[in-house]
């Protein structure tokens, strides 16, 4: 029988023994859709790294809670911190680039606008979309069995979080870029940055190359802007992180 894996943001080693009460979202989601009744076993993570055997209790008709009853040990994080720039799109993609991001142990990630990006909102849809995509980020984490959620960061412009990144290896995937060799030591941290379907302009790759990203192809065949990311953190998992080489 599956783990049944929820994020509870308040679980705390200092609580347990303790009731937690469940967000609208979750409570939703196990008692009116799984049916879960009170003593039900299920498992809860508070994103920042803790896990915990729970069981279900109080449970009403419009509120249940979690009784944490252990700290669990919890699974590892890579070593190598990496954060993805990506350009938004529409539809699921941007949703799909997210979830598979976060599998694949991304540390954090920042949607991009840029000159080519088709999804344009206001303040009121960004807030919703930023809501959205948390849940997106956490339900790929109840999935997968990671413990620590990665951070999303707000809306910025590509030049601007271009200029503020400083990690020790820093690429921007485009198709005009030659094939290039790996660094020969192995960094700590990683930016990429990938384009919208559209592409990059030539004044963004500019950009991006005068403040110290590498052009980096992922080989001969033009890739989608929701596959790119799992081809990439795929290849540094492999080489630098915690895939097995």
């Amino acid at each position: 029988m599956r783990t049944i894996r929820v994020c509870l943001p308040e679980a705390d080693p200092g609580l347990i023994d303790q009731a937690v009460e469940l967000p609208s979202s979750v409570f939703q989601h196990l008692i009116k859709v799984l049916r879960l009744k009170d003593g039900a076993d299920i498992q809860v993570f508070n994103g920042r790294g803790d896990r915990f055997r729970a069981e279900l209790t109080e449970v009403g008709k419009k509120q249940a809670s979690a009784r944490l009853l252990e700290q669990l040990d919890a699974t590892p994080e890579p070593q190598l911190h990496t954060h993805l720039g990506l350009v938004m799109s529409k539809g699921d993609r941007f949703d799909y680039a997210l979830q598979k991001a976060t599998e694949l142990g991304v540390t954090s990630i920042t949607p991009l606008t840029s000159e080519h990006c088709d999804l344009r909102l206001n303040a009121e849809r960004q807030t919703k979309k930023m809501a959205h995509w948390q849940g997106v980020i956490e339900s790929a984490c109840e999935q997968c069995y990671r413990d620590t959620v990665p951070i999303l960061y707000p809306v910025r412009a590509l030049r601007d979080w271009v200029e503020i990144q400083d990690s020790d290896v820093q690429l921007i995937l485009h198709t005009a870029a030659q094939a290039p060799d790996w660094p020969e030591e192995s960094p700590q941290s990683v930016s990429f940055l990938i384009g919208p379907e559209g592409g990059l302009s030539d004044d963004e790759v500019q950009w991006s190359l005068k403040n110290d990203f590498m052009s980096w192809q992922l080989g001969p065949r033009i890739l989608r802007t929701e596959t790119a990311p799992v081809v990439m953190l795929s290849l540094l998992q492999n080489k630098w992180g915690d895939f097995p080489g």
